[in-house]
Parts: structure tokens; sequence; C-alpha cells
């Protein structure tokens, strides 16, 4: 089976491109590579806008992932312009274009943001998308589109995926577990904005799990489903990083608690994922930072910009790159 993923250079990417060539998969990326390329040499990688992408190229590709897109709220609200267009623009033609070239699935990768503030309620997929921030609107549109392409001959699955965290090739520190290991190991304190918050926190390994998942269910399935690894506080994150590095690394970082407000409050239920995709996620915050500690020789700098997704973006942005724009050959 023939597999393109779409952004598939990135944080996600670079963690599942893998694991589906490992499976056998014949898999191409196509990505702008702002943050480098970290997947293994065997994998082609057309570097090119995903806008670009004609139906022709996609002629015997059997399934689409779509991991392209601004991946947060500050780069959402930095530029609300390539905001829309990324998130939201670029899914539904890439889902449109698919369709036309005769493939027959397309996984989307969506977001919780969706949900905006949900308090004190668990959301399954009905809740009510009620988030109000150019970011989870964005891909709710994006969302919505794909969804809209599906018949009998075309299959589209949709990942609200929680916030991602975790090692990847592709590494970021701007994830609150990832942020939280960063700070405790730089700056000794573990600052929470707001520890009665709560995230539906998703392990790296357990989001590659769920895509894994989703190309492997039957083509008769469609649909939105939640994916989370657990739902917790602010709070309680902070205290699961604290014990974890107590005990693997032997350090004790203080904690820093505010009362910012935030801008998204909501904890999921993914009992859909589970029965329809048979999706059981195995890691815990305490996983996630074993994790990182296990490869923490490998980051080096903390503070180098290609950790940060808004502050390469940024300086992409002030001193923009053309893209590299292959023909149809380059997608086959």
């Amino acid at each position: 089976m023939k597999i393109l993923v779409a952004g598939g250079a990135g944080y996600v990417g670079s963690a599942l491109v893998p694991k589906l060539v490992e499976r056998g998969y014949d898999v191409m990326v196509v990505d702008l590579l702002w943050f480098g390329n970290n997947l293994p040499s065997g994998v082609p990688v057309v570097c090119k806008d995903l806008m670009e992408i004609n139906p022709e190229e996609l002629e015997g590709v059997d399934q689409v992932v779509f991991l392209g897109g601004l991946s947060n709220d500050p780069m959402a609200e930095y530029s609300p312009r390539k905001n829309f267009v990324s998130n939201a623009a670029a899914p539904a033609y890439l889902a449109y274009a698919a369709k036309r070239a005769g493939v027959r699935r397309f996984v989307y990768g969506g977001s919780c943001s969706v949900y905006g503030y949900a308090v004190d309620k668990l959301c399954d997929e009905e809740a009510p998308a009620a988030s109000r921030d150019p970011y989870g609107i964005s891909k709710l549109q994006g969302e919505f589109a794909a969804m809209r392409m599906i018949s009998d001959a075309f299959s589209v699955i949709a990942l609200r995926k929680g916030t991602i965290c975790g090692f990847s090739p592709r590494m970021r520190f701007d994830l609150v577990v990832n942020a939280m290991f960063k700070t405790a190991l730089t700056d000794g304190v573990i600052t929470v904005n707001n520890p009665a918050i709560w995230r539906p926190i998703l392990a790296v390994q357990d989001a590659v799990s769920a895509y894994i998942r989703a190309v492997e269910c039957g083509l008769g399935v469609s649909g939105v489903f939640n994916i989370a690894s657990g739902n917790y506080t602010l709070g309680e994150i902070a205290d699961e990083v604290l014990r974890s590095l107590e005990r693997r690394l032997k350090i004790e970082p203080k904690l820093a608690m505010r009362r910012d407000p935030g801008l998204r409050n909501y904890k999921v239920n993914c009992d859909r994922a589970r029965d329809v995709l048979g999706f059981k996620p195995r890691h815990d915050v305490g996983a996630i930072v074993e994790e990182l500690c296990a490869h923490r020789d490998r980051f080096g700098d903390f503070s180098d910009e290609r950790y940060s997704n808004i502050a390469t973006f940024m300086r992409l942005d002030e001193a923009p790159r053309e893209p590299v724009l292959g023909g149809a050959a380059a997608l086959r």
C-alpha cells in the first residue's frame, strides 16, 4: 500500500513515518522542511507546498495522512492569515484532490483544541466545538471540509488529538510536558500557569499508534475520533514531571504556581477510538518523561530555535524561503 504523508517531516511525522516503513508500507513525504529532515534516508521526501499538489500527482496513492499546517496557538496568533490557509484550506483542498485522484482514505490530523473552554465536562465527539481562537477554529474548519468528502469509495478519519508530548527525532520543547522538562533541567523550576486547567495529553508513541490504527482499519470506517493518553490538570502534570525527574535524574526542581487564565480547558472521552479503531494508549505522563530522560544527551542547547515552532516560523516569515515546487513526476 502506498501512503503519502503530508507534513511528514514534522514532530509527529518523524516518529510515524519510520513505523509505517517498518510495517512494509510504501511511504512518501511531502513537506516544506521548515524544521529539517530527520526521516530515515530511504524515505522519499518532496519539498513542496501542499497547496501545489495536483490530483494527477496523487494517482496510485492508496491513503493520504495529513499532518501539515501550523501547529499551535502562538503560530496562529502571529499569522492568522497563514493559519487559516494552512489549517483550513490546505486539508480541504488536499482531501478534495485525493478523492478526485482515486485515493481510498484520507486521515486528518485534527486537534482537541476545537472544544475550547469546556469546564467540568468530559467531551465526546458530539460535544460542542466551542473554540473562539484562530487555531481551534481553523482546525475545525479543516476537519469539517475533509468530512464532507466521505463517500462509499472515500473514507475520511479525523483524529482530534490531545496535546502531544514526548520524544521525537524532530524534537519540540514548546509543548506542556516537554516545556516543563526543559525548564526543570535548565532553570530548576517547573512553572504552572494555572494548576486547575485540564488538558488531554497524548504521548508521541500513542499518537503513532492512533495513526496506524486509522490507516489499517477497514475502509468502511469513517468518522471523528478523540485521541489522548489521558486527561490531566496542569498541576497534576507538574507533579508527575517532578516525581519522574526526582526518580530518574535525582534532581528536585521547584514548582512555581500562577493563576493566569487559560485559552483552553477541556478533557475528552476516547471510547469511540477504542471501540471502533482499537486504539489503546500505553503511555502516561511519567512514561513521557522517562522517554525524554532517556534521550536527553541528544538535545544539546535547549534554547535552540529549532525546538520552538513559533521561533522558527517567525524567522522564516521574516526571511521567507521559496518552496521547491516539483512537477507530477516529483511525487512518483
